[in-house]
C-alpha cells in the first residue's frame, strides 16, 4: 500500500486543512476511508436539520470543495492528492440525504459510499479519469453518493416494508 505524503502546508494553510478534510486526509494509509469517518461527526451535527436545510447545506459544501479542492491541487501541483479529502465529505453527506436516525443507518451509508468510491462502477471511473480540476476531484465522490444514496433508500424502503 503506497503511503501517503502529507505537505506541511496542511497544517498551516486552512484551504489545505479543510480539503485535507480538517487534517484527517493525513492518514499515512487510506485517507479517502479516515475522511469519510471524518465526516461522520459532522453528519451527526447536521442530521437534525430540516431536509431542505441539509440539502442546501450539502450544496454549499459541494461548490466550496470545488473550489476548496481545485486551489490546494493547484497549490500542491498534483491534481488529486490523495490526502484531498473534502469530496469524501461531500460523497458521505449526500449517500446520507434523507437517511432514517441511528447507528445502523450511519454504518450502512458508510459502507456503501466507500464500496462505490472504491469500486467506481461506470461512469465513476469514466468520468474520474476525464474531468479536471476541482470539479474532477470531487465528481466521482458525488456519484459515488448519489449511487450509495439510491442503495440506502433501497434498503430503507425494504426495511419498511418489513
Amino acid at each position: 500500500m503506497k503511503k501517503n505524503h502529507v505537505p506541511a502546508s496542511v497544517w498551516r494553510n486552512p484551504v489545505h486543512f479543510l480539503a485535507f478534510g480538517l487534517g484527517s486526509g493525513a492518514a499515512p494509509v487510506a485517507p479517502g476511508t479516515f475522511g469519510t469517518l471524518a465526516a461522520i461527526p459532522l453528519y451527526i451535527l447536521a442530521s437534525g436539520l430540516p431536509l431542505l436545510t441539509f440539502l442546501i447545506l450539502v450544496a454549499v459544501m459541494t461548490v466550496i470543495g470545488v473550489w476548496l479542492c481545485h486551489r490546494t491541487a493547484h497549490d500542491l501541483q498534483i491534481h488529486d492528492h490523495p490526502g484531498i479529502v473534502w469530496d469524501e465529505f461531500v460523497g458521505y453527506f449526500i449517500t446520507m440525504i434523507a437517511a432514517p436516525p441511528g447507528w445502523l443507518w450511519i454504518v450502512i451509508g458508510f459502507i456503501l459510499f466507500r464500496f462505490f468510491d472504491i469500486v467506481k462502477p461506470w461512469p465513476i471511473h469514466w468520468l474520474d479519469r476525464r474531468v479536471q480540476g476541482g470539479l474532477g476531484i470531487m465528481v466521482d465522490d458525488m456519484l459515488a453518493g448519489v449511487y450509495a444514496f439510491l442503495c440506502l433508500q433501497g434498503l430503507v424502503a425494504l426495511a419498511w416494508f418489513n
